[in-house]
């Protein structure tokens, strides 16, 4: 199984943009969400974004992709995705415990076995890395897992497997139905902050009581 993207391949397809137009192309930036949050309304229908948090990583009118950031994959590590990948015991990688021990997310469940790393701007390759905004990339090759671990890596990063993914015009209706709340993402809140602080968080950022939120709340 592929947790991550082979460091061959188009920059699109390592960056993981696995949504295409009609002609194949990769999905063309906008006015749209990219590089802001997703908040999982009370009511979520489907409880695998129940309470979820998702950082938008690409939206268009040919759809969305988005990673969930506050809920992490069961017995996986850092570590683990090393050996799994068979890169554990090249010489060459040294990584630290702390790192060795990061967990994973749980990145929605679209293509589970496939990898992501979502990091600062200060690690960025132009075939491999897919800009999002000013200063958070995505990154799907062994490449990056391999210069994390050399300590070469970005400065701040998550792991992701799997993703969330809204054909056109699908994620507009969820919105526009009460299922999402939207906001500014951080670097604090994506890197910094105990993934199960992550939901409370991004709701205080729009000033609102988890309290008084409910389905039928409206959206911002």
């Amino acid at each position: 199984m592929a947790l991550v993207c082979p460091a061959s391949g188009s920059p699109r397809e390592a960056a993981a943009l696995v949504l295409k137009d009609s002609e194949g192309n990769g999905m063309t930036k906008g006015p749209y969400l990219d590089g802001q949050l997703l908040i999982a309304m009370p009511g979520m229908s489907d409880p695998r974004f129940d309470r979820s948090v998702i950082y938008m990583c690409a939206h268009s009118e040919q759809g969305a992709m988005g990673i969930i950031i506050n809920k992490t994959t069961p017995m996986m590590s850092f570590g683990e995705l090393l050996s799994q990948l068979d890169l554990a015991e090249e010489d060459a990688l040294s990584p630290p415990d702390q790192l060795m021990q990061m967990p994973v997310l749980f990145g929605g469940p679209v293509e589970q076995g496939r990898g992501f790393v979502l990091h600062t701007s200060d690690y960025f390759t132009e075939d491999s890395s897919l800009p999002v905004s000013e200063n958070i990339a995505l990154t799907a090759t062994v490449d990056i897992l391999r210069a994390m671990a050399r300590g070469e890596g970005p400065e701040r990063a998550v792991l992701a497997l799997g993703y969330a993914g809204w054909a056109p015009g699908q994620l507009e209706n969820e919105i526009q139905h009460n299922g999402w709340l939207t906001c500014q993402a951080d670097e604090e809140l994506l890197f910094g902050l105990d993934f199960d602080a992550r939901y409370l968080a991004a709701l205080r950022k729009l000033k609102i009581d988890p309290a008084m939120l409910s389905s039928d709340s409206g959206h911002a």
